[in-house]
């Protein structure tokens, strides 16, 4: 079962992955975000996007997938009161692995802004392309 960390004045559950998996329905909902476990039991008809976003993860690690949405910042601070524990230490992800977001900046840490030129320049260079081939072809007949 869950072990407690008695070290802490707020006393930590901390959960293993296989713990974690049982918990994988409608009715007993837990998920694993940043190596931290929320049951989103009760979260599940209020889900913006929701319940089957939510089950398809269930039981499972959504992080990747929760930070492919790009919650906000208002997304994150109403999971705190659903979360119940983390991940053992042995379990957890390796931080090298993936970049932890920098979200009051907006930015992953060690990409500050590449993310937001990206996002207009390829829109605008395929609008530029867009009308050369265009006037190209009105030019041309």
């Amino acid at each position: 079962m869950a072990s407690e960390d008695t070290t802490d004045a707020s006393t930590i559950k901390y959960y293993t992955r296989a713990e974690v998996a049982k918990y994988n329905t409608a009715t007993n909902s837990w998920i694993i975000i940043h190596d931290k476990v929320y049951d989103v039991t009760k979260f599940l008809k209020q889900h913006p996007g929701g319940e089957e976003v939510i089950l398809e993860h269930a039981g499972r690690d959504g992080t990747e997938p929760f930070e492919d949405i790009g919650h906000s910042s208002d997304a994150r601070e109403m999971m705190e009161p659903y979360k119940i524990g983390e991940l053992v230490e042995e379990e957890r992800t390796k931080s090298d692995d993936k970049k932890e977001r920098d979200w009051a900046n907006g930015a992953s840490n060690g990409d500050s802004s590449s993310g937001s030129w990206r996002s207009w320049l390829i829109p605008v260079l395929l609008g530029v392309l867009a009308t050369l081939i265009y006037r190209y072809f009105i030019s041309a007949h």
